[in-house]
């Protein structure tokens, strides 16, 4: 492979454009451009920074080095990079609060990506998407977000997930300040699934509330349930009357309650 095709391989290995490549040594698009068609080529001193930059003698760079000794030394780098748990990382140049724009990592191990928008194993970011992840938006196996979380066990002002706890929370269990959805809710607000608990208004299978509205069971100071003779209407005029700022969709949600 000769230096202007090694150049453009390597510069599209890391992602960047020729643009960012040529911002890192000091050169114009058009310079980079020039030297990946063939051509010109590099002064020296731009050879030493692209060298330096690729991690790579120059020999190697400009493809003077034998096939067999550039396999020998991706094999090795591969090596180093298995040892670390690390097979693929990208790191953007443009930077924001002197974080990266973007930072993926992704491998074997607890490698963590920090970033605006963070992807790998474990990340951190304002947007973090990864097998733990902590960020304002989080995606994950286990993700905290400031707004919104969504994962096996997610923690968020909005949480989705097999275990969700926020202010809003939906999922198989599901704890919530304001409102809870899921198999087992629980709420201090609005509760709704099939065990639902809440200080205020519960509907569910088995509802438990200051209104309970169940279709099996209910227990509270207003319970309602099969055969207590309440219509639907009846029993929204309580919640409203309880709970003035209840949200109105939830009317339509009170399909169980007894006639």
């Amino acid at each position: 492979m000769n230096f202007a095709e090694h150049l453009m391989t390597l510069r599209k290995q890391r992602g960047w454009s020729q643009e960012e490549l040529g911002s890192q040594i000091g050169v114009t698009r058009q310079t980079v451009s020039k030297w990946e068609m063939g051509q010109s080529t590099p002064e020296l001193e731009k050879l030493v920074e692209l060298a330096k930059l690729f991690n790579m003698s120059i020999d190697r760079l400009v493809g003077l080095e034998r096939e067999e000794e550039v396999a020998s030394s991706y094999r090795q780098t591969f090596s180093e990079m298995k040892s670390l748990g690390v097979y693929y990382e990208y790191i953007s140049h443009i930077k924001v609060f002197g974080l990266p724009l973007i930072h993926i990592r992704l491998g074997f191990g607890p490698q963590l990506a920090k970033g605006i928008i963070a992807i790998g194993n474990c990340a951190v970011g304002l947007i973090a998407i990864g097998g733990c992840s902590l960020g304002l938006i989080s995606l994950g196996g286990v993700a905290l977000g400031l707004l919104l979380a969504f994962g096996g066990f997610s923690l968020g002002l909005l949480a989705l997930g097999g275990m969700a706890v926020g202010g809003f929370a939906v999922g198989g269990c599901a704890v919530g300040q304001w409102l809870a959805m899921g198999g087992g809710a629980f709420s201090n607000y609005l509760a709704i699934g099939g065990g639902a608990w809440s200080s205020g208004l519960a509907i569910g299978g088995s509802a438990y509330g200051h209104i309970a509205v169940g279709t099996k069971e209910a227990s509270g100071w207003f319970a309602f349930f099969p055969g207590s003779g309440y219509t639907t209407e009846e029993i929204w005029m309580l919640v409203k009357a309880e709970f003035p700022r209840m949200w109105g969709w939830v009317r339509d949600v009170i399909q169980w309650a007894p006639r």
